[in-house]
């Protein structure tokens, strides 16, 4: 759509509390391949066993993320985070196993890029290649879709912040949120937006809700921030 349409602004509505999000990470999917050597099980002098040896990475990518936890950076989204989401390899009970995938999500903040991310996960990799001699892994990058911000001067949120704040009676919160969503698409298209939407829980859940009050009240503030705006 943001190839062949461009507005002055733009209103994600995903729910957000009537709160203002001006901020939300983004992610990038990895694979790391862990390489061994195959051979028959009873030849432990011949095998490198792959999955073994991906095991040194999985204990090394659980550290990372306390690191990158323990050291919050952004005001709203405090920091990244990186988790081992699968995890493969092997052939039968009696190899060596030559080759162990593990499949891992880092989420980011603004300032993180998929090549500083992939730079940090080498250095993990060649540190541990340090220590053990047979230890080699190449890193192979997967999806990615980067962070969200918005500045609260950018015209659009100061006038959705006005609408708010009068139908509201005050004014409303800041946010960031920990999920990706469409507001990175419009951003990077050179489109400015913020997310504002109604109350409710359980995304992508069993039940997902919201209130028949806060739909209203989010017509009403979008309906009063389109013609403020387009004034």
């Amino acid at each position: 759509m943001t190839r062949h349409f461009h507005p002055d602004a733009a209103i994600v509505t995903e729910p957000s509390h009537l709160e203002l999000t001006i901020a939300h990470k983004g992610f990038v999917w990895f694979d790391v391949i862990v390489e061994g050597r195959a051979a028959h099980g009873s030849r432990p002098d011949l095998g490198v066993d792959a999955i073994a040896k991906a095991g040194k990475f999985l204990v090394a990518l659980e550290a990372y993320d306390r690191r990158l936890r323990a050291n919050p950076s952004h005001p709203l989204l405090q920091s990244g985070s990186v988790h081992a989401s699968m995890i493969g390899g092997g052939a039968e009970w009696s190899s060596y196993p030559a080759r162990c995938r593990i499949s891992l999500e880092r989420r980011t903040i603004p300032g993180e890029t998929p090549r500083s991310v992939q730079a940090e996960l080498e250095a993990i990799i060649a540190a541990i290649a340090d220590d053990d001699a047979d230890f080699r892994a190449i890193v192979e990058v997967g999806l990615n879709r980067g962070p969200f911000e918005v500045a609260e001067t950018e015209p659009v949120v100061a006038t959705l912040d006005r609408a708010a704040s009068g139908a509201l009676g005050g004014k409303p919160p800041r946010r960031g949120e920990p999920f990706w969503t469409d507001c990175a698409i419009l951003k990077d298209a050179g489109i400015p937006c913020v997310m504002f939407g109604a109350d409710g829980a359980g995304a992508h859940a069993a039940t997902e809700w919201t209130t028949v009050a806060s739909v209203r009240a989010l017509a009403g503030i979008l309906a009063e921030t389109a013609i403020e705006f387009c004034r």
